[in-house]
């Protein structure tokens, strides 16, 4: 049996953060029920999409889940969300939501039809007022230090991380919630707020003391690991890889599979100090690479594997997603994690379970709904509806299926 069998979470959501940790708490075997508008909300058809204009990101963030279509601009149909939220039952009474606050899913409205509720509200500032990841980032300073060294103007990122550390944070805060209800019996309402992340995120990395107790601000320093040593090279034959030593003992290692012990000491002898630390690593980063550049300059890359294989050398090669698909057994059915699946409206599709590795309870990774596929089970198992109530939901488009 799952771990989280019998939990019944609802999830109104859109975007990356919600359905993330929605489909996170899904993977570990909770029901999950996402409710949408009839015809689908904002991200249904958000990119990348097949050529028929299948959106394969809705169908990545909601794995596992179950929908129901509501027309939620309706009294009847937000009756019925509600009456979904705050349905009876010890494992129920759980909404994960990025809706704005107020309105039909105020929290105090909706406690007052179970008064221990739990619901999570994902916000983009936590005043409550409109952000989301790429305009958090711009604001929280990564743009203006990632990038070439010499780069000018901000490079901004292509992974939302902020949504991603959110989504995995709401899971966690449910959790604890649904704990904390199981011993004390009472829910709570919590909020998360993106750029609260974010923010706490800089502290955590030792960020926010670099400016309030060194008074620096950090600068560029493109593909240089900062703090420790790490670089990419290219090879020969044209491929590029990334080689990190974050301790001497690492660095000693790098330089025994690279045969440049010798060039190593005659740099420590002109230091007049040993490379000893991880700041000693990152303070003679670029004599370090100009002693390593030679040698990868020289050496094929199956070479270069080989040696750092055996000296086990911290690196990795630069692929692309094809190569990495195409070359990497991480990325295929070798790996547990992922099974080949029948995504409806997609096709055959590589897709993964929940990367927590929990042994035999794993929950195998099972398609994502199509919008509106469980509306009449959810209906009847959920809120008890019989066939004629059901129907008529149907024909008066307070519902839709699939």
């Amino acid at each position: 049996m799952a771990l989280l069998a019998g939990m019944r979470v609802v999830e109104g959501s859109a975007f990356v953060a919600a359905p993330l940790g929605g489909m996170t708490l899904a993977q570990l075997g909770a029901d999950v029920i996402r409710f949408d508008p009839i015809g689908g909300g904002l991200d249904y058809r958000r990119w990348p999409v097949t050529s028929e204009g299948q959106s394969i990101y809705w169908a990545g963030l909601n794995k596992g889940k179950r929908s129901i279509a509501i027309d939620l601009r309706s009294d009847e149909g937000r009756d019925l969300a509600t009456a979904l939220i705050t349905a009876p039952g010890p494992d129920a009474g759980i909404f994960l939501t990025n809706y704005p606050a107020g309105g039909w899913t105020d929290f105090e409205l909706l406690r007052a039809r179970r008064d221990d509720l739990i619901m999570c509200r994902i916000l983009g500032n936590r005043d409550g007022s409109t952000a989301v990841d790429y305009t958090v980032n711009a604001a929280v300073g990564y743009p203006a230090i990632t990038g070439p060294a010499d780069h000018e103007g901000v490079v901004n990122s292509v992974l939302p991380s902020w949504d991603l550390i959110t989504g995995m944070m709401a899971a966690t805060a449910i959790l604890a919630a649904e704990r904390k209800r199981t011993r004390a019996g009472h829910g709570r309402l919590l909020e998360i707020a993106l750029a609260d992340v974010a923010i706490a995120v800089l502290g955590h990395l030792g960020q926010i003391g670099e400016v309030t107790i060194n008074g620096v601000a950090r600068p560029r320093y493109g593909n240089y690991l900062y703090g420790a040593f790490g670089r990419d090279f290219i090879t020969p034959d044209g491929r590029r890889v990334m080689v990190t030593a974050i301790t001497a003992r690492q660095f000693r290692g790098l330089a025994e599979a690279t045969g440049t012990e010798q060039a190593v000491a005659a740099l420590e002898a002109e230091l007049g100090r040993p490379i000893a630390s991880d700041g000693d690593l990152f303070d003679s980063r670029e004599e370090i690479a100009a002693i390593l550049e030679p040698w990868f300059a020289a050496t094929p890359f199956a070479e270069v594997a080989r040696r750092f294989d055996a000296h086990r050398v911290l690196w990795g090669p630069y692929q692309t997603v094809q190569e990495l698909l195409a070359d990497d057994p991480r990325a295929s059915t070798a790996n547990p994690m992922l099974a080949e699946i029948d995504q409806p409206g997609i096709g055959n599709l590589l897709t993964p379970g929940s990367p927590i590795d929990i042994g035999a309870e794993r929950e195998p990774p099972r398609p994502a709904p199509l919008l509106g596929e469980h509306t009449e089970e959810i209906l009847s198992g959920v809120l008890g509806m019989g066939p004629a109530e059901i129907a008529t939901l149907f024909d008066r488009e307070v519902v839709a299926g699939a």
